[in-house]
């Protein structure tokens, strides 16, 4: 079992009480970031057991900060919630590398010029499962530290061992 912190609204944390589990849903997730979730869903379905397809929830590895900006809309209502759940059902992934996959960029942490690379489609989503490979990028000189986050299809709620209610700041 693995500690995991994951923030949500309070609006969908009303709704997990309701329901029993956590998912994520299709309809908060920006237009533009659409292909590069379905791309993470399917490294899901790769690399986790009984993964269902359900579209990701995000939790970090360390506590967030709740007094720092940027976790939800300024003056939102939040809950941040410890969740406790097996570690085989959370992939983990380093935060700033996954902004290659966001942008689809290919993941050049070995800083090489374009005219090094083999930049078709195929080869800038391979470089992309560099973002699982945190030891590789928490040793490279060019990198720097990893943060690290996760992906997971569901949380029940009893997995949930802590609920802190904020307001975003």
């Amino acid at each position: 079992m693995g500690i995991y912190w994951t923030i949500q609204t309070i609006e969908k944390w009303e709704e997990v009480k309701k329901i029993g589990y956590l998912i994520g849903v299709r309809e908060h997730i920006w237009p533009e970031f659409i292909e590069p979730y379905h791309w993470m869903m399917q490294q899901m379905a790769e690399k986790l057991p009984n993964y269902q397809g359900e579209y990701p929830v995000w939790v970090w590895k360390d506590r967030p900060d709740l007094r720092r900006i940027g976790h939800l809309e300024k003056g939102g209502r939040g809950v941040l919630l410890k969740v406790d759940i097996e570690d085989e059902r959370v992939l983990l992934s380093d935060f700033q590398a996954w902004y290659f996959v966001l942008v689809g960029d290919y993941c050049n942490i070995e800083a090489k010029e374009d005219f090094e690379l083999n930049l078709s489609q195929q080869s800038i989503q391979e470089s992309w499962k560099t973002i699982f490979n945190l030891k590789y990028l928490a040793e490279h000189p060019e990198w720097g530290e990893c943060k690290v986050q996760g992906v997971t299809g569901k949380v029940m709620l009893n997995e949930i061992i802590l609920v802190k209610e904020f307001t975003a700041r």
